[in-house]
């Protein structure tokens, strides 16, 4: 009996000292662990405080731990920087918020013979990056008269604080109601030939000039009109251009005309006596969320705030949308958003590195996060990071965001010891070159991905 009791006590001892060096193991490895992101810490530090790079602009970093809910490491994150396309986050958190599932295609109602629909905005009609809208096969297998109802609002093609020279810039498309063709001409450049155009019915509008500055090979379009004008010379094998379309009611009623061939009409009776009571879906919401974040459409941007704006309001007008998410869902951000376009382009749009990580994390909350990663740019790999922050294994998923002398990168980062951690990375009024900039970038996140 005795016997068995010094065993037992042994075993007991025995055990307790495992356990012992168990816990010292542990307490050990958190030590080394703290001292690791200490020292990643202070180096990041001085790399902001020292380095050429980021010496002269003005940076900005918080990276945050949705898990603890700590923040882990932040440097001017409650300042204010131009946050570019950074913006389309918060579009995104508004479509997920507003949206639902599929994109409102257009409104209609019957009546009599005459089937009068209006625009809510829908970006996918004839848009050859996006998935094949309902609309077209619905127009066509109609009989009714087709009557389109030009949008009672007030809203300016243009956003506030947008470059006004940038107007025929790919990347400044007007906002409208109803958006045909992505809202771009296509230029299609052979040799010296006139070049081809898409929609057709431009094809009279581009006419040839004695070159005046043989360095531009792009065409030009008229400030207020469709009419536009290109220089003659080699541009070598298939180079395209794409122009924003200058719209009108008229335009928009041609456009579809041709597009369906049959009449459409602008309807001219007084909307306040149609209910626009149906509603045609047309393609999956994230089909338009992924094109949006991966290569930054600015056209879908501005279009998901307008889509928004009709669904909360019944008017098309970004303003409506931004108040209403700012009202209802961004209440709790560190610092108030200073908001004012969907895209990015506007140079009025003011947010802080601690408001984006908070906004991630809000976006975080919206959806799985296999699926958010599949909309989102993944580091090496995928839309505007396919070229940067390279690995074997992507461990960035985010939105960048670049304007003259602006760039920021805001999303998720994936440690090597197998956190996801959330990040703001932002950057203004820095005079080096943006890819010197993404290297020094390249270097801090760098360290996150290795030693937290």
């Amino acid at each position: 009996m005795i016997y068995i009791f010094i065993k037992s006590l042994r075993s007991a001892i025995d055990s307790s000292a495992i356990v012992s060096r168990i816990g010292i193991f542990t307490v050990s490895l958190l030590l080394t662990s703290c001292s690791a992101i200490k020292k990643t810490n202070k180096e990041i530090e001085t790399d902001f405080t020292e380095s050429r790079i980021f010496k002269q602009g003005y940076a900005g970093f918080a990276l945050y731990d949705p898990v603890s809910k700590k923040m882990l490491y932040t440097h001017n994150a409650d300042k204010y920087f131009t946050p570019a396309s950074n913006t389309k986050l918060f579009t995104l958190f508004t479509g997920l918020k507003v949206l639902g599932d599929s994109v409102p295609a257009l409104k209609y109602t019957i009546k009599g013979d005459s089937l009068i629909f209006k625009g809510t905005g829908d970006p996918s009609f004839l848009n050859p990056d996006l998935p094949e809208s309902r609309v077209v096969e619905f127009l066509n297998n109609n009989d009714l008269k087709l009557f389109y109802a030009p949008a009672a609002y007030k809203e300016k093609h243009l956003g506030p604080g947008w470059a006004w020279d940038d107007y025929d810039s790919y990347y400044s498309s007007e906002k409208i109601d109803f958006p045909l063709y992505g809202n771009l001409i296509e230029l299609q450049f052979h040799d010296y030939a006139k070049p081809e155009v898409t929609p057709t019915k431009f094809q009279d509008s581009i006419k040839l000039v004695e070159a005046f500055s043989p360095e531009n090979k792009y065409a030009q379009r008229k400030i207020s009109s469709n009419k536009m004008e290109y220089q003659k010379f080699n541009r070598g094998d298939n180079f395209t251009q794409h122009i924003p379309i200058k719209y009108s009611n008229n335009l928009i009623t041609e456009l579809l005309s041709d597009t369906l061939n049959k009449k459409v009409a602008i309807y001219k009776g007084d909307l306040k006596d149609l209910e626009f009571n149906k509603t045609l879906y047309s393609i999956p919401a994230d089909s338009i969320y992924k094109r949006m974040m991966q290569v930054s459409d600015n056209f879908i941007a501005e279009q998901i705030m307008l889509m928004a704006a009709d669904k909360i309001s019944d008017t098309l007008k970004t303003g409506i949308a931004i108040d209403y998410m700012k009202e209802n869902h961004l209440k709790d951000l560190p610092d108030e958003p200073m908001w004012y376009d969907g895209s990015g382009l506007s140079r009025y749009n003011l947010f802080t590195p601690r408001s984006m990580v908070k906004l991630v994390e809000k976006i975080e909350m919206e959806m799985p996060k296999e699926r958010l990663f599949n909309i989102l740019a993944a580091g090496g790999a995928s839309g505007t990071l396919k070229n940067y922050y390279k690995a074997e294994t992507p461990y960035i998923y985010a939105k960048t965001g670049t304007l003259k002398n602006n760039h920021s990168l805001s999303g998720f980062i994936i440690t090597k010891s197998g956190k996801t951690l959330i990040f703001s990375f932002m950057n203004s009024n820095y005079t080096v070159p943006t890819s010197e900039l993404k290297k020094g970038m390249t270097r801090i996140l760098e360290q996150v991905h290795n030693n937290y």
